[in-house]
């Protein structure tokens, strides 16, 4: 399994607004399309991080490809006025906002 790890910065009293869009965008087959096996988000002091973790060790082409559908197009759109760039000066694309990964363990 792959996770990506997106970091950005969100009011904690938007929480509910952007849960909301997940969940409804979840109920698609946007997910299954993209890969998604799993979705968590959190926030912690105005920071906003949201977890995914994929089928596929990486599943960056099925993301680029689910990009022009119009749903992903429309929850990007609807996202912004919950959630802004962590640093809008560097931010070009979700690339720029991803954690990196840096250790890892998992038990046997």
């Amino acid at each position: 399994m792959h996770s990506t790890l997106i970091v950005a910065r969100m009011d904690s009293g938007s929480a509910r607004e952007v849960a909301d869009l997940f969940a409804a965008f979840d109920r698609t087959d946007m997910p299954a399309r993209m890969g998604t096996r799993r979705r968590r988000l959190f926030e912690f002091h105005g920071l906003y991080f949201h977890l995914q973790d994929f089928d596929e060790d990486n599943g960056e082409g099925r993301i680029e490809e689910a990009k022009t559908d119009p749903r992903f197009v429309r929850i990007s759109q609807d996202l912004k006025p919950y959630i802004e760039a962590y640093d809008p000066a560097t931010w070009r694309s979700p690339k720029d906002a991803m954690a990196r990964r840096f250790y890892e363990w998992s038990a046997s």
